[in-house]
């Protein structure tokens, strides 16, 4: 977006910037995005598990790095359950904040710049389902510590499950009722085989962890019957190597009234969600 300033020497044209903030457990990334969607300028840093400090330190960055541009609204992306209209976090998924005024923080840091939060999990699957517009009604699912998912129908995050949490769902697995995060995320991974995805090259290991994340899909599948199914997350970017597994275990679930649909890997994986902010803000502001 351009906007042109009269003076009586020239004409002067400001480029607005949209702000793009995605805080992980373990690594906070903040974008600067231009109105074409392109990223130009990038930062990472370690999240503080001490909110205070946290929150000193990204002002500090914005500070210093991004209120030099002209920002038109600012998304930023939090795990765990939202108060959207107050702007609260009220859990921060593996991070031990509750009930965060994110919001209010982040308006001291930047100004008075309309601010919006959401989940990273359906910002994640906005910026997916947007790339696969073929689709009307996408699944995403973000395989990583734990599981999430973002449901985008016609291009939009679905209000009615912008709360879901389906790595919580208690399913029956190997004889026992456990969460599904339990035994079919990358923590389960690094829990029982002590490697992470990316360290993972055994088959067996891979065949064994498709049979679980399947056990979950197909729920989702019968429930939502989605018109695609993207795979995403930390563990989600290692997709090739477990594909095959997954496909034939869901093979072996389904049945004449429950059918998978195709099954894609995301095209930005770990990038996904500050592609999200974007959308997002660009859709709602």
């Amino acid at each position: 977006m351009l906007n042109t300033l009269s003076t009586p020497s020239a004409r002067v044209y400001l480029t607005y910037m949209y702000l793009a903030i995605d805080i992980g457990g373990t690594k906070t990334l903040v974008a600067v995005f231009n109105s074409d969607g392109q990223i130009i300028e990038e930062y990472k840093v370690p999240t503080n598990k001490n909110y205070p400090d946290f929150v000193e330190e990204l002002g500090s960055l914005i500070k210093d790095k991004v209120t030099h541009h002209n920002l038109l609204a600012c998304c930023c992306a939090v795990p765990g359950e939202l108060d959207r209209k107050e702007g609260i976090a009220i859990r921060f998924g593996n991070l031990p904040w509750k009930n965060t005024p994110i919001k209010k923080d982040l308006e001291k840091i930047i100004g008075h710049v309309p601010i919006l939060i959401e989940n990273d999990a359906k910002l994640a699957g906005l910026s997916e389902a947007l790339s696969h517009k073929q689709y009307r009604k996408v699944l995403y699912l973000t395989v990583s510590t734990g599981i999430g998912d973002g449901i985008i129908i016609d291009g939009k995050i679905d209000a009615d499950f912008a709360d879901s949490e389906p790595g919580q769902m208690v399913l029956e697995y190997q004889g026992e009722l456990r969460k599904w995060e339990d035994f079919a995320s990358g923590r389960a991974l690094v829990t029982k085989y002590g490697k992470r995805a990316s360290e993972i090259e055994d088959p067996a290991i891979w065949q064994e962890f498709s049979r679980g994340l399947a056990r979950g899909m197909i729920e989702l599948i019968a429930t939502l019957q989605p018109d695609v199914i993207i795979i995403g997350g930390g563990v989600g970017s290692h997709f090739e190597k477990f594909s095959p597994y997954l496909k034939s275990e869901l093979a072996k679930l389904e049945n004449d009234m429950v059918q998978s649909p195709p099954i894609i890997k995301a095209e930005r994986p770990e990038e996904a969600v500050i592609y999200g902010c974007y959308e997002y803000v660009k859709q709602t502001v």
